[in-house]
């Protein structure tokens, strides 16, 4: 292919770069990467993104011909992805005359180019910026033996991340662009247009079929509202991991009414891991990265403090059991003063307990307290009763130490 002569071409690269790449082009490469993207057309099984920062990079040093060749390289992978096509129109229109805005179409609605603008400044930066290989989202201290993989969405770089257990580690899979609410995070009632931020899980799997266009690829339910979520008086429902209409690849960083939603082939992919499996989902407004080191830290550091409230309830010491509980504790419509009198009085009619705990997984709950969502199953005996449940507690630190805020059957 010969390459095609632009008209303007400084004014297109400089345009492009103000709009798109918010600063200079200074934002560093993927570590790990390697190398930088090479100058000629590749295809990528990895997203869009590859192809669309290397052409970028094009544009930047004034290669308008290989960008295009990028650009139509792309399309014909992904051809209703429209911020390709919007590029691709700027670089043909570039040809005769100066651009004067991104997407030079005559009328042109602001507020689409604003979508497709925001777009492409949250996927070129979260691939030049990716998180640094040898750290984990703080969120993941442990994963059940039976938990496969788990899921973390970053709302600030509307990226979702997949994570494997490998050993009780977290191991990183894959990363996708995402959609959130339009309102933004921190769901509070029906409605209000905004994505909850919590640990959730996976209920199940949505075909298709069973579906509207609308839901694309499918969709993960999630369980929102929690057992937290219920104790603030947070409400509304529906709230989902899915794919896009057949006709749309992606959406605006900020374009649902609080589901997460996915491009359809980046649903599917995560669907094929995931399979409708009761998979943890945590969403966050921005991810906290640690490393190994200081993760292994926090995880031992709680782990102790899970250890010691399992031994004091074995102890039959009230006050060293009450110890770990929070003077807000409230559970199964009881506030602190009604737990401690009844676990008082339990105590005092016990010979002997015995309690252990199995199959425990421990999910830091982003926001502003710090919080621990912890799961297990619980295997209780005593001279008198014995019960196994599946139990969940909230952990909240106060004044340095963990202590328990609810708990009630997982």
């Amino acid at each position: 292919m010969k390459p095609v002569r632009f008209a303007r071409s400084r004014a297109l690269g400089l345009l492009l770069r103000n709009v798109l790449f918010l600063s200079s082009m200074s934002v560093p490469m993927a570590i790990g990467s390697g190398q930088s993207m090479p100058d000629a057309v590749r295809y990528s099984d990895s997203g869009p993104e590859p192809m669309l920062e290397q052409a970028f990079r094009q544009i930047e040093h004034k290669r308008l011909d290989l960008a295009l060749r990028q650009i139509d390289a792309l399309l014909e992978q992904w051809p209703n992805f429209r911020l390709a096509h919007l590029i691709r129109g700027d670089l043909l229109l570039a040809r005769a005359s100066a651009l004067t805005t991104f997407g030079n179409v005559p009328n042109a609605p602001q507020d689409r180019l604003a979508d497709l603008r925001d777009e492409a400044i949250a996927r070129i930066r979260a691939y030049r910026d990716k998180p640094p290989v040898d750290r984990v989202p703080r969120y993941l201290l442990q994963m059940a033996a039976d938990q496969r993989h788990a899921v973390v969405v970053d709302a600030r770089r509307s990226r979702l991340y997949l994570y494997e257990n490998i050993d009780g580690k977290p191991r990183f899979v894959a990363d996708w662009y995402v959609s959130h609410g339009r309102l933004g995070i921190e769901k509070m009632r029906e409605g209000d247009k905004k994505t909850p931020v919590g640990v959730y899980r996976v209920t199940g799997f949505l075909p298709p079929e069973r579906l509207t266009d609308f839901y694309g690829a499918g969709a993960l339910p999630l369980n929102y509202p929690n057992a937290w979520d219920r104790k603030l008086g947070r409400n509304g429902h529906g709230i989902w991991l899915h794919g896009t209409p057949s006709d749309t690849f992606s959406r605006p960083p900020r374009a649902s009414d609080g589901c997460v939603v996915l491009a359809n082939p980046d649903f599917q992919a995560l669907h094929n891991y995931v399979q409708g499996a009761s998979v943890p989902v945590i969403i966050s407004e921005q991810v906290e990265w640690l490393t190994l080191d200081d993760w292994q830290a926090e995880r031992t550091t709680f782990n102790r403090a899970l250890e010691q409230w399992r031994s004091d309830w074995e102890s039959r010491d009230s006050d060293r059991l009450l110890s770990h509980y929070s003077s807000e504790f409230r559970a199964d419509g009881k506030d602190y003063a009604t737990f401690a009198k009844s676990k008082r009085e339990v105590n005092a009619s016990k010979q002997w307990v015995k309690v252990s705990i199995s199959n425990v997984s421990t999910f830091r709950n982003p926001g502003r307290d710090e919080m621990v969502v912890v799961t297990f199953d619980q295997d209780y005996r005593s001279n008198n009763l014995s019960n196994v449940m599946r139990k969940q507690q909230y952990w909240r630190k106060e004044n340095g130490q963990w202590r328990i805020v609810f708990e009630g059957a997982a």
